[in-house]
């Protein structure tokens, strides 16, 4: 298999989502959707998109706003995570992505955890990767969105390169120094397709000081959920372990000698974790939906 077999823009409320489809091998036997993480697009799934494919699964990737090719006029000026997940529910809509389930890898599992609560008719499971319930602190957000808008400011004054470079250097992606050149250097060659503006306004918009908490949420959740760490990243081991406890029935995962990324860093593993799963949910018998309209 080779991944995304088709490039589809939709729009929806004014803007324009760039998305990527893969479609089963064989008889169908589900339908994921893929939310990647910051600084990153739907081309960062393209071997999970495979594996899922072959297993059965028709695969959706978005590009969320401020990445990839989503645009977002000018004249629209809330786009913020209520939008968006309103934004999201039109695509899947369009795509016939409903129900589906959904996976989602650090700020791409914090908007799937969000969208999963303003629309759990559509997600028939969720896998989080890497993912926190965001910031419950008042003070604390108020001072990551602080944060977050003095690198926006920065992205926007330096450019794309000093971006990458800084992001790469940062301590949550230590282990991924690690990888073979040829992996790494594609996953820099991804991140530098994206534009400053666009970074900015996602950290200002979406970022884990713009977002609301869910974490007294959680018990909400109905659907089954998987949580995966890497046993390298500790800080989010434990954001799984107390969100796993909150959400009757969910399971949190720990793959050994992987950090923030697991997908790219141990892809089998990722793969295998995820098709369990889907396997696990599909014995328990899955109870498809519809995404109200």
């Amino acid at each position: 298999m080779s991944g995304w077999h088709d490039l589809q823009l939709i729009e929806t409320r004014g803007a324009i989502y760039s998305s990527r489809v893969s479609r089963a091998a064989g008889k169908r036997r589900g339908r994921a959707v893929l939310l990647h993480g910051f600084a990153g697009a739907s081309a960062d799934w393209t071997d999970v998109a495979s594996g899922l494919n072959a297993r059965g699964f028709d695969a959706l990737g978005i590009d969320l706003p401020g990445h990839g090719g989503t645009t977002i006029p000018a004249g629209r000026s809330a786009w913020g995570v209520p939008d968006l997940l309103r934004d999201l529910a039109g695509v899947t809509r369009a795509l016939d992505f409903v129900p589906a389930h959904w996976i989602g890898y650090s700020m791409g599992g914090r908007t799937a955890l969000h969208f999963a609560l303003a629309h759990p008719g559509a997600v028939e499971s969720l896998i989080l990767e890497s993912t926190s319930p965001g910031i419950a602190s008042d003070a604390d957000r108020a001072g990551r969105r602080n944060e977050d808008e003095a690198l926006a400011t920065t992205i926007e004054a330096r450019g794309i390169e000093w971006f990458v470079n800084h992001w790469e250097s940062i301590p949550l992606f230590e282990s991924q120094r690690r990888l073979p050149p040829a992996i790494f250097d594609a996953q820099r060659t991804r991140r530098m397709t994206n534009q400053p503006a666009g970074l900015a306004a996602s950290l200002r918009r979406m970022g884990q000081g713009a977002m609301a908490p869910c974490g007294g949420r959680l018990q909400e959740v109905k659907c089954p959920v998987l949580f995966l760490t890497g046993a390298l990243d500790t800080t989010y081991q434990a954001y799984a372990a107390q969100m796993a406890a909150a959400i009757p029935g969910a399971d949190a995962r720990t793959i050994p000698d992987a950090g923030h990324n697991i997908h790219l860093e141990q892809p089998g593993a990722f793969q295998r974790a995820v098709l369990d799963h889907l396997d696990r949910v599909a014995a328990a018998g899955g109870t498809p939906a519809s995404l109200p309209s």
